[in-house]
């Protein structure tokens, strides 16, 4: 913890960072999905998420939780999305890694705000209140395959445009 940050001025910062990483990780990847990168978006996007999930390792805790373990995951993912960049507008597989890390930081955001949205609004609790109700695995397998096929997308449309680059590159 951070001395002069009080909990609730984290939590502030730290659910904000979500929320932007998360907006702008749906247009971001989405986009990407059909070919299109946007840096802008895609910076915005790994930098907000690295930071929800460093502000996350600042509040307090004792021992090895969930949350613990999918800040970790998101740093790793982030990671290899921050290598592969560079190389993503030359090389295929650093489009593929690229495409499939950023799209696995984004999952593990949305997983955290599907939890967290049956815990704490209203509507929702109700439905899944231990969150091992059908409604909440429901949800959860949703973003699942959602992601999943952005991710699917994203790699095929990185396999097309180096198709198309092979053809249009002059022969040898």
């Amino acid at each position: 913890m951070i001395p002069w940050l009080s909990i609730d001025a984290l939590l502030l910062v730290h659910v904000s960072m979500s929320l932007i990483a998360i907006a702008t990780g749906l247009v971001a990847m989405a986009a990407l999905a059909f070919g299109r990168f946007l840096p802008g978006w895609q910076a915005i996007f790994l930098a907000t998420t690295a930071g929800t999930s460093i502000t996350g390792f600042l509040f307090p805790f004792s021992g090895i939780t969930p949350a613990f373990g999918f800040g970790v995951a998101s740093l790793v993912a982030l990671g290899i999305a921050c290598l592969a960049l560079p190389r993503r507008s030359t090389d295929h597989w650093a489009r593929i890694a690229y495409g499939v890390s950023a799209t696995t930081a984004l999952y593990l955001n949305v997983f955290v705000l599907v939890v967290q949205a049956f815990q704490k609004m209203p509507l929702l609790q109700p439905l899944a209140p231990t969150q091992s109700e059908p409604p909440f695995a429901i949800a959860q397998i949703a973003v699942l395959v959602i992601h999943v096929v952005i991710g699917w997308f994203a790699s095929q449309t990185s396999r097309r445009a180096d198709g198309r680059q092979a053809l249009a590159a002059p022969p040898l």
